[in-house]
Parts: structure tokens; C-alpha cells; sequence
């Protein structure tokens, strides 16, 4: 039998858990003011908790196996690249302008908090008394549910995707004979500017599909089913942060920006002349998210690319307004 611990559906537990295991993590991070726990804790935050509520729900069914097993790999798996990048690379200066302000620190933590808390809803509430406990109100419907195979199916498409890219960028990054001039090519990444996060989207896409099956196929009751509904804010949060908080849009103007100068700026040099030509012909045939062809993508409408595709105009650097200040401190420095 289920352990009821706060509330029906482990929103309180996991909120307590949540906030306690970050606020450590903060602690620490600002304490010695280094990067190397940072992602670490956000990652295997993902994994304490899916261990947690499968633990304490008491209700092993094979769904509630199979997809807390399944967030706990890919925990493992993110926590742990992203923990070895950082003690190769020695540090992450995303978090240079942040870590000395206490505020602004703390500030990520708390946005931590929000994303692992969201993310991990629907198998909190998979693995809740709410839905798993048989002897009360809950269902189990036979594993095996079209939506149970179309869920793990699309969890190992994305996590594939995922780590592949993961690697290959990491990869590519530390060979030091690759041409310095030009955007990763490699892998996934003929196909898609962004590849880990097209993957991530769709490991939790394929967690929420997969947890669904007691409310599809299930005898539950209409605030359960809600709830189960309700949690498909994991996925939708995933999608909205990469591509409008912190993924795409911290990724893009400032990798332009990097070639726009090696081509364009005060200190460009001779062999970097073609860097900016060469980024915007990346642009032109590569997907922001979405893997295709670059044969494919290239010759299609902008329009499609600027809407199906989801190459959004926000995404865009300004390469007018980026020349104009680049003139207007070369003749400054002339003065």
C-alpha cells in the first residue's frame, strides 16, 4: 500500500525536497564561488526525486518501474556529462556575470528549483497514492498501452539524440585542429543548430505520453485524470524554456556574435576573414531545432523556416546595427 506523505499527489514532498537540495547546492556554490556543482545538482535533483516517490509510493508496477527508471537515466546522464565538462573546461562562464551578486545567484537557484519541481510532475504524480494505489482510488492498466510504447519510444529517440550530440560538440571542442572559423558541422549538427535541446524536448514529451495510461486507459477519477492532464506542463515548460528562456535565445546572437567579429571586429584577423560568411551560410542551411537535411532545409520558403521551423525573427543578430558599431569604435579609437 501507497504512503501518503502531505498530499495525495507528492506535490508538497517534492516541493520540500526540491527546495532543500538546491538551497545546499546554492550554499555551497556560493560559499567557495565556483560552477562545478551547479548543473550537477539541477540534474541529480531529477533522479533523488524519481527515486523518492517511487520508493515512498509503494506501488510497483511496471509502468511506475519503467518510467522512473527512465527519468533516473537520463538524470544520470546529464548530471554526469554536464559535471565532467565542467571540471575539463574548469569553469563556466555562463555564470560569470551572476555568481559575485548573491541576488542574481540565487535568483538561478530558485528558477532550479521551478524547472526541476515542473519538470518531474508527471512522474511525481505517476508514482503517487493518488493514481498508483489500487486499493483506494487509483488504476493500473495493463503495460503495454499504445501510449506506453509510443512514450518510451519517444523518451530513447530523444535521449539518443541527446547524448550523441552532447558528445560530438564536446568532442569537437576539445580537437584543436578544427577550423576555428566555422560553426560545428559535425553529427547531428549538419542537421540541426541545436540538437541536445530538440533531444531534451523530446525525452519529456515522451515521459508525460508514457505516464498518461492510468487516466487513458485507467478507471480514475476526475481529479486524478486532471492531474495526470494537468502535469503536461513538464513538457511544455521544457519547450518554452529552451526556446525562449535559457537555450536557443542564450545560444544564438552570441555564437553570431563571436563570428560576426572574428570577421568583422577590432582585432580580426587575416585567417578569420570568412568566418561571417561562413556562419550565415550555416544559417541559411541549417535547422534552428527541428533535424533536417540541410539539402532539404536550404532551399525552403523562409517563411516556412520562420514559422513551421521555428526559426523565430527574435533569434536574428542585427547584422546592420553590429557593422554600424564596429565602425563607430574603430573611428573613436582613431580619434
Amino acid at each position: 500500500m501507497a504512503v501518503y506523505v502531505l498530499d495525495h499527489y507528492y506535490l508538497a514532498i517534492t516541493v520540500l525536497v526540491t527546495t532543500a537540495y538546491q538551497l545546499l547546492g546554492f550554499a555551497i556554490a556560493w560559499t567557495f564561488q565556483f560552477d562545478k556543482i551547479t548543473d550537477f545538482t539541477g540534474g541529480s535533483n531529477f533522479f533523488l526525486l524519481a527515486l523518492l516517490t517511487l520508493l515512498i509510493g509503494n506501488e510497483f508496477h511496471v509502468r511506475n518501474i519503467v518510467a522512473s527508471v527512465l527519468v533516473m537515466v537520463w538524470a544520470t546522464r546529464i548530471a554526469g556529462f554536464l559535471l565532467y565538462r565542467v571540471m575539463k573546461t574548469g569553469s563556466d562562464n555562463r555564470f560569470d556575470e551572476i555568481r559575485s551578486n548573491f541576488f542574481k545567484f540565487l535568483g538561478f537557484w530558485i528558477g532550479q528549483i521551478l524547472w526541476v519541481w515542473t519538470v518531474s510532475l508527471p512522474l511525481t504524480i505517476l508514482n503517487s497514492p493518488a493514481i498508483s494505489d489500487t486499493s483506494r482510488s487509483g488504476s493500473n492498466p495493463a503495460f503495454g498501452t499504445s501510449r506506453d510504447i509510443a512514450g518510451i519510444v519517444l523518451w530513447a529517440l530523444g535521449w539518443l539524440i541527446e547524448t550523441v550530440s552532447d558528445a560530438q560538440k564536446f568532442r569537437y571542442k576539445m580537437d584543436m585542429n578544427m577550423p576555428k572559423d566555422r560553426p560545428i558541422q559535425v553529427g547531428l549538427w549538419k542537421w540541426s543548430r541545436h540538437p541536445p535541446y530538440f533531444g531534451e524536448i523530446m525525452c519529456w514529451w515522451g515521459i508525460w505520453i508514457l505516464c498518461l495510461s492510468p487516466s487513458t486507459n485507467g478507471t480514475l477519477s476526475s481529479s486524478s485524470k486532471s492531474a495526470q492532464y494537468g502535469s503536461i506542463v513538464s513538457p511544455l515548460f521544457t519547450l518554452i524554456l529552451l526556446m525562449f528562456g535559457s537555450g536557443v535565445p542564450t545560444a544564438e546572437k552570441p555564437q553570431a556574435k563571436k563570428f560576426f567579429l572574428m570577421s568583422h571586429g577590432d582585432n580580426a584577423k587575416q585567417e578569420y576573414v570568412h568566418a561571417w560568411s561562413n556562419y550565415k551560410d550555416y544559417l541559411q542551411k541549417t535547422s534552428i531545432l527541428i533535424p533536417v537535411p540541410p539539402a532539404v532545409y536550404k532551399p525552403l520558403p523562409r517563411f516556412i523556416k520562420k514559422t513551421l521551423l521555428l526559426d523565430f525573427p527574435m533569434y536574428k543578430f542585427d547584422e546592420r546595427r553590429a557593422m554600424e558599431e564596429s565602425i563607430s569604435n574603430l573611428s573613436e579609437s582613431n580619434l
